[in-house]
């Protein structure tokens, strides 16, 4: 019999935050690699209610359409049918590969580490969202077929605009959500721009005190395709907490671990990124070559009045590259593929 890449799709109450745009992206990639949708089609009903049986009738049709030696990609976390999926799977004959975007012993503290281990263990293989959690993962007791994603891909259809290197007017942008507990730094670290512009993206409303000055420009939020096509900026800034000199407090720990989807965006939009050096994409910029790694905010105004236009450009070709792969899928299409190799070795 001959092996299906599948899928369960599911109902979306909206593709405007981050998580679902990962997710219905990553749909996107399985059916350009022919994968069989085993549940419903995709939809976007903005309900509870008709997402939790419009789920449960997916996984219905699930149980009735699976074969043997079918190949389930699931996109964790699911909530409620993880370990049921994995085990009816397993009853036909089926494998699964969980692709991790959050861990709930991490983020949100709502599991322990060990049920979150034993759950994962369900699965086949596991592709963990870059290589430090993946060793996070084999280090707190995963021994499962385990690899890595690196960063989410993000499909658009917009381009990025063209930008030419002046290295005394550098600017950067933040974008996203704004709130005291996850990026209070803000209200810091516009006391200290000086060589450089800052652009923030997001709601004023929710980090009270955040002000324009000269160097600093706080804009509403933007429509992610215009923002790709038209954002200001040289380089794209990710940081979370409220400290200046470490990312902090749970969204900044969390950098560790995970590969934040706001790094893809800003790479489609043919930004550079700024990232904290401890940060689990931090390797990866810098193998790519895709921006620069910090340990502390104070150092942005001597780091970059010393990048010349000739590093800048150079910078900017890495992300073009980065970000036609991004838009490609192709970061999926490799962890799937090499998971499908690594079970067909066991």
């Amino acid at each position: 019999m001959t092996k299906r890449l599948c899928y369960i799709s599911r109902n979306y109450q909206t593709i405007d935050n981050s998580g679902n745009k990962a997710k219905t992206d990553n749909e996107r990639t399985l059916k350009e690699l022919k994968a069989h949708n085993l549940g419903l089609p995709t939809t976007y009903y903005n309900s509870k209610i008709i997402t939790f049986f419009f789920d449960l009738a997916g996984i219905i049709k699930m149980i009735l359409t699976i074969k043997s030696e079918d190949v389930i990609i699931l996109q964790y976390p699911v909530k409620k049918y993880f370990s049921f999926i994995c085990n009816w799977a397993h009853l036909h004959n089926a494998k699964v590969i969980a692709l991790i975007h959050d861990l709930g012993s991490m983020r949100r503290k709502k599991l322990t580490v060990e049920k979150e281990i034993s759950r994962l263990m369900h699965a086949d293989h596991v592709i963990a969202s870059n290589e430090i959690m993946a060793t996070w993962l084999k280090d707190h007791g995963y021994n499962n077929s385990l690899g890595s994603l690196g960063l989410f891909d993000y499909r658009s259809i917009s381009k990025s605009k063209e930008r030419t290197s002046d290295n005394n007017h550098y600017s950067i942008v933040y974008a996203g959500a704004l709130a005291i507990r996850k990026n209070s730094f803000l209200l810091k670290m516009q006391k200290m721009v000086k060589d450089y512009k800052l652009n923030i993206y997001g709601n004023r409303s929710g980090l009270p005190g955040l002000e324009d000055s000269d160097n600093i420009h706080v804009h509403d939020f933007m429509k992610s395709e215009e923002f790709i096509s038209t954002v200001d900026g040289d380089f794209g800034f990710v940081w979370d907490g409220d400290s200046l000199d470490t990312c902090s407090g749970s969204f900044g720990e969390y950098l560790r671990w995970n590969s934040p989807h706001k790094v893809s965006f800003y790479l489609r939009a043919g930004l550079p990124i700024i990232v904290w050096d401890k940060a689990a994409v931090a390797p990866i910029v810098k193998k790519e070559g895709i921006g620069i790694c910090i340990s502390n905010i104070a150092e942005l105004n001597n780091i970059l009045r010393s990048i010349t236009p000739e590093e800048m450009q150079k910078m900017r070709i890495n992300v073009s590259r980065v970000s036609k792969d991004l838009s490609n899928g192709a970061f999926l299409n490799k962890a799937v593929n090499n998971g499908i190799e690594m079970l067909a070795k066991n």
